[in-house]
């Protein structure tokens, strides 16, 4: 694949993909951008970690897809980590986390944390901020571990995703500090997209046989352990 030059050719080879690992390593899966911050300097590209230009900087592309694209799903879900899927693959995945559960169901099956359900709760009536999910739902600073691994099983689980980013407002409206990241269900992420998850009734084993298919398209020597966690969560 031709190395990516800028966030346009990204979109379009991530298109052609259906789905990447978000960070700078493949997770013996597959990266778009498959190195790092470390040793880039090295490479013959334009496209580099943390330099703040939104043309080829990967880090400012993880709020562009979710701000400027209709077709793209950001959020950490493959191995606890950063991921981009595309609307054509998103329901597949669904299907196979998901297994035609709703949260609900889920949770009394023993399937989800209290923490999560405390935070799920609270994000379900709508989109919101990371600070305004801490504050609406009571979190203390002594429940930050619990909330982070919740707030990950959640992305894992195809529940909850991020939608964007937003920064904090005094009393006059003005925002200030730096930016919170904003999550809303999934299913309400894809509606405001066109897309109504829940209607599409997929079978999760078709779904998790043609995931697999495409992995290995893009790697073919991707260890099946892997491909399996990847796949599933």
């Amino acid at each position: 694949m031709t190395q990516i030059q800028n966030f346009a050719q990204f979109c379009t080879a991530l298109a052609e993909c259906g789905f990447s690992m978000g960070g700078g390593n493949d997770k013996g899966i597959f990266a778009l951008v498959p190195y790092g911050w470390s040793g880039q300097e090295e490479l013959d590209t334009p496209v580099k970690w943390h330099t703040g230009n939104p043309e080829t900087d990967p880090w400012e592309w993880r709020m562009r897809v979710l701000e400027e694209r209709e077709d793209i799903a950001y959020s950490k879900c493959f191995f606890k980590s950063s991921g981009y899927i595309t609307r054509e693959w998103y329901p597949h995945f669904y299907a196979v986390r998901r297994q035609g559960e709703s949260f609900q169901e889920a949770y009394e099956e023993g399937r989800v944390s209290h923490m999560a359900k405390r935070i799920y709760d609270v994000v379900w009536a709508g989109e919101m901020a990371l600070h305004e999910i801490k504050q609406a739902g009571g979190f203390s600073r002594e429940d930050s571990g619990a909330f982070d691994r919740a707030l990950v099983e959640l992305q894992m689980g195809l529940f909850l995703t991020m939608c964007g980013r937003t920064q904090k407002r005094n009393r006059q409206g003005e925002g200030y500090g730096w930016n919170s990241t904003v999550f809303t269900t999934v299913e309400d992420f894809w509606e405001r997209r066109g897309l109504c998850l829940a209607a599409l009734d997929l079978d999760p084993a078709e779904s998790t046989e043609r995931i697999r298919m495409q992995v290995l398209k893009l790697h073919p020597a991707a260890e099946k352990r892997k491909v399996e966690k990847f796949i599933k969560g």
